[in-house]
């Protein structure tokens, strides 16, 4: 198979994520005006229940597909029966799934307010698993998956402007948000026949595929946890209003990680590939130059937003949420740290079949995240669950240091050092200009394009006089020198 671009799907993936960007911060300052708190927390509180049961039939396959197909995609016949086996383990996985999604609505009479709601969602439970997105992520088939983005983004950003209109239609939201997901699934499972024969297969090596399978979905359950923890228990123990208060926040938070994050993801297949092939020069090169593009861009997103965030939170939802402003102040650490302990957990410990280390760091972070969880929502509500993630992050990133530390030996050199020197300096510059430009207009948008505008050029000019290499690296190979 003719390698791709690493730069080309990068920019690909960046560009795709930022359009998943931009539909909710379209969409998501109508929806908020027009569902308010209360219809915003129904969506997040029977959305962050389907979430748990989607995990229940990924099943931990994705990690595991990518981890073990990129070695195979260069041969049809052999990719075709491998695609096939976890294909037949993630279906029998979701019809468990719905199994307990059902027994679950049975049970517990206190979700039968959101049943409607919970329903629908979980039609992102089977699809998801048919459209086989794993596939296109093995193939670096980011061009396509662009281009189908952009098309069901756009048609669901027509229908939410159609059929969202009062602050009861917060079913109709969930039914175009699902529509967003469910359109593009059924267009890749018609679409993977490109690269494999798909099918069910009762020949399944299940002894060979399941313990590392488990040991991922057991990570991802306790990742899942400490992610959705916060706004299940918040609508146990407080109301539709908290849940609403904090979902602005975490959207907000969820947005800039994000973003960071499809910066570097297209890399992880390349990362495996390399790390399985035991070319570890190539692969400490490749994780530095990523790790670098990550604290260049993290570094100043994260104060800028913690300074910022009384402007964000009003552009993006209105004055009636801006109780929400200290608990986005208190998810920053969490945004700064997360983004660094994913990179080391998927381009370090799963590549090197350190799942099992993966999931010791992420269940001790649930289960801190939920004590805490419990302890603090009573008295804080909102910033309770704030606080706790951000402290579950930070645990996490040190615990998945500590696992990775011996490979961690030979990639962060003394220059690599230097440069996230220059980026704190530049952060802490960023910092005082947004507090500086405050006030500037009486426009909040125009003030938020200022400071925003503003602190990239003084930080991208103190960097080049800082001299940070890779930063002028990065200069010359734009200007096309050598």
């Amino acid at each position: 198979m003719k390698e791709k671009s690493l730069k080309i799907n990068a920019f690909l993936n960046g560009f795709r994520s930022i359009l998943n960007l931009l539909f909710p911060l379209v969409t998501f300052p109508y929806v908020s005006r027009v569902l308010q708190a209360d219809g915003i927390g129904k969506f997040n509180f029977s959305n962050s229940i389907v979430s748990y049961f989607l995990l229940i039939a990924a099943l931990g396959i994705t990690n595991y597909a990518v981890r073990e197909g990129a070695k195979l995609r260069d041969i049809r016949e052999e990719f075709s029966q491998f695609a096939s086996q976890i294909f037949t383990i993630n279906l029998v996985s979701t019809l468990v799934a719905y199994i307990l999604l059902f027994i679950s609505l049975i049970l517990f009479k206190n979700l039968q307010e959101y049943k409607i709601a919970i329903l629908i969602f979980s039609l992102q439970v089977f699809f998801t698993t048919i459209g086989v997105e794993w596939i296109y992520t093995i193939y670096e088939e980011y061009a396509y998956i662009t281009i189908r983005s952009i098309v069901f983004k756009l048609i669901s950003m027509l229908m939410l402007f159609l059929f969202v209109k009062r602050s009861n239609d917060y079913l109709n939201y969930v039914v175009i948000t699902v529509f967003a997901s469910v359109g593009s699934n059924v267009l890749n499972y018609f679409h993977s026949k490109k690269f494999c024969d798909l099918k069910i297969t009762l020949d399944v090596n299940w002894k060979k595929h399941l313990k590392p399978i488990f040991v991922i979905f057991a990570t991802g359950i306790a990742t899942q946890i400490y992610v959705n923890s916060d706004i299940t228990i918040l609508g146990i123990l407080k109301n539709d209003y908290s849940v609403g208060i904090y979902s602005v926040s975490s959207k907000i938070y969820n947005i800039v990680k994000t973003l960071a994050q499809a910066l570097v993801i297209v890399t992880v297949p390349r990362l495996s590939m390399l790390l399985g092939k035991g070319k570890m020069e190539e692969f400490n090169i490749l994780l530095r130059r990523v790790t670098n593009i990550l604290a260049m861009v993290t570094l100043p997103a994260t104060i800028g937003l913690y300074m910022l965030a009384p402007e964000v939170i009003t552009i993006i939802s209105g004055d009636g949420f801006l109780k929400g402003v200290s608990s986005l102040r208190l998810l920053c650490p969490a945004l700064l740290v997360s983004v660094f302990s994913w990179i080391l957990a998927y381009c370090i410990l799963l590549p090197a079949k350190r799942e099992s280390k993966f999931f010791i760091a992420a269940a001790v972070s649930a289960t801190v995240n939920i004590i805490l969880n419990f302890v603090l929502i009573p008295f804080l509500s909102e910033n309770g669950a704030a606080l706790t993630t951000s402290i579950a992050e930070v645990l996490m990133l040190f615990l998945i240091i500590y696992y990775s530390r011996d490979i961690l030996t030979g990639v962060y050199l003394k220059e690599f050092w230097k440069d996230i020197l220059t980026y704190f300096l530049g952060t802490v510059t960023v910092g005082l200009l947004c507090v500086i430009v405050s006030g500037w207009s009486k426009s909040l948008i125009i003030q938020l394009i200022l400071a925003v505008g503003i602190s990239i050029v003084v930080y991208g000019l103190l960097l080049i006089v800082f001299k940070n290499k890779f930063c002028i690296e990065i200069i010359k190979k734009i200007k096309g020198d050598n």
